[in-house]
């Protein structure tokens, strides 16, 4: 007899080895000057925060890289992930994730 999923599971993805997953923000539509861009040009662009950081990046410690953080990334090795409609989420190597947006305290 097969058994049925609960409702409540979710699917997570967890990066595996020095990797981190990055939810890319939105491109922007506007640029600085107040210009609204056409649907079809958009100005790409390569920050986004960290969902979720591969336990090798944790335990080697090496990498100032922290779950919900800003950061700026190299989209050359990216890898995307189709676990939502707008694909927004990617695979990056923590070797192309090349700054980290933090505040002042």
């Amino acid at each position: 007899m097969p058994t049925s999923r609960s409702k409540t599971e979710l699917e997570t993805v967890e990066p595996i080895g020095l990797r981190v997953l990055i939810r890319k923000d939105e491109d922007k539509k506007q640029t600085k000057s107040g210009l609204h861009l056409p649907d079809k040009i958009e100005i790409p662009t390569l920050t986004g925060r960290v969902v979720a950081v591969g336990a090798k990046v944790i335990s080697e410690g090496d990498y100032p890289i922290d779950q919900y953080d800003r950061v700026l990334f190299n989209p050359k090795h990216a890898i995307p992930v189709d676990f939502e409609g707008d694909n927004r989420l990617f695979v990056v190597p923590v070797e192309d994730v090349v700054a980290v947006f933090r505040k002042d305290a």
